[in-house]
């Protein structure tokens, strides 16, 4: 069954993310938003890994079409990296993630790293 979570900023007090499909599998994971044309407003994906790294939370834009904001999240659910992503390029974070939240381009302007994200199950 696929599980959705919503995403907020508990320092800003904020929502990011309405509706993020949580990927934890290889595939979900490896085909991530590629091949779409567009992403929904107030949507996004949270690419779930099994540790803090470097390397498992680098990103690629191969096949996707259109900028994406990118939020790196430590195992404390702290931001340790942000950017915006454009379409055929890699992308790693500064510091060790384990959750990468990928959404649109403006998720980025409203955090900071530092501030604590919440993921709570629609």
């Amino acid at each position: 069954m696929t599980r959705y979570v919503k995403v907020l900023n508990q320092t800003q007090g904020t929502t990011l993310v309405t509706r993020a499909k949580w990927c934890e599998s290889f595939l979900c994971r490896l085909r991530g938003l590629t091949f779409r044309r567009k992403l929904e407003s107030a949507t996004g994906l949270i690419l779930v890994q099994r540790r803090e790294s470097l390397a498992d939370a680098t990103i690629h834009m191969l096949g996707v079409f259109f900028p994406l904001g990118i939020i790196w999240i430590d195992a404390q659910r702290r931001v340790v990296d942000h950017t915006i992503a454009h379409p055929m390029r890699i992308y790693a974070p500064q510091a060790p993630a384990q959750y990468v939240l990928e959404g649109d381009a403006t998720i980025v302007e409203r955090v900071a790293v530092g501030d604590v994200l919440e993921f709570q199950d629609r």
